[in-house]
């Protein structure tokens, strides 16, 4: 009487479909896990926007993007690194409850599909997380040319169109302008300076950019599905949108897609 078994063909057989099923179903478990980080991602936008959204109720202004005016350290210390961050108040550190100074523990400030390779950089809470628009969170001070951004923060009677101001987004560091996602800025924009080198994941002038080691992956191929983005706006609202949607072009005129998406007040030059 012969034992029942395999014999080898069968066993080759099966082993050829299980990896058949494997090979369909990985990229399929992979896309769902980007997806399922993709909406986390918009709830933590959504909550930044109404933390934004409570501090401009109570002060008529939205915060600083960034404050090194005030003489103590924001709880939990000091954001960043000294040798290449500005030491001073970031904008979440004005809303109670969102900031944890390492980033290597979950927070809504916290971007979970971020693709930073720079150990250093992928534990700074102020890179390749989320940026506020600079041209609405002013800061403190600036550094020569940056005027444009410098001075009081605007509030919600300073933007004529909040459903189309962008507010927050995902970003390279944790302030960004419409500077760093067009080819022809006013000013040049080397990479001496991490905040110079801020930018809109996976939109496409990124591989042109002169970026940190180790933002390369996450700037140019994008943290999200078909290189995509969330973006909170002034209103309050939260949508995600193709990252070349943000894309700022230079024309004879001036720049096209700067007002009222980056700008919240219409120039001669939009």
């Amino acid at each position: 009487m012969k034992c029942a078994g395999f014999t080898l063909i069968e066993l080759l057989v099966v082993i050829a479909i299980l990896a058949l099923l494997i090979a369909i179903l990985v990229p399929s478990l992979q896309s769902s896990r980007q997806h399922a980080k993709a909406v986390l991602c918009g709830s933590n936008i959504k909550q930044l926007v109404r933390g934004l959204a409570m501090y401009e109720t109570e002060n008529e202004t939205f915060p600083y993007a960034f404050d090194d005016t005030l003489l103590r350290p924001p709880p939990g210390g000091y954001p960043g690194y000294l040798e290449y961050d500005r030491t001073g108040w970031w904008w979440f550190n004005f809303i109670e409850g969102f900031y944890k100074k390492s980033d290597s523990k979950r927070t809504v400030v916290k971007c979970p599909s971020k693709q930073l390779r720079n150990p250093k950089l992928k534990n700074n809470i102020l890179c390749g997380n989320y940026g506020v628009n600079q041209s609405t969170c002013r800061s403190s001070r600036g550094r020569g040319s940056h005027a444009e951004f410098v001075g009081t923060p605007l509030g919600n009677s300073d933007i004529r169109r909040p459903g189309e101001t962008l507010l927050v987004v995902d970003s390279g560091y944790s302030m960004i302008s419409w500077w760093h996602v067009t080819d022809f800025p006013p000013v040049s924009l080397g990479n001496t300076i991490i905040e110079d080198t801020a930018y809109v994941p996976g939109l496409e002038i990124n591989k042109d950019k002169k970026l940190w080691p180790g933002q390369e992956q996450d700037a140019i191929n994008g943290r999200h599905p078909n290189k995509t983005v969330n973006v909170g706006f002034a209103d309050g609202h939260v949508s995600r949108t193709k990252a070349d949607e943000l894309f700022v072009e230079k024309i004879d005129a001036g720049y096209k897609n700067r007002f009222p998406l980056w700008l919240p007040i219409k120039t001669n030059n939009d």
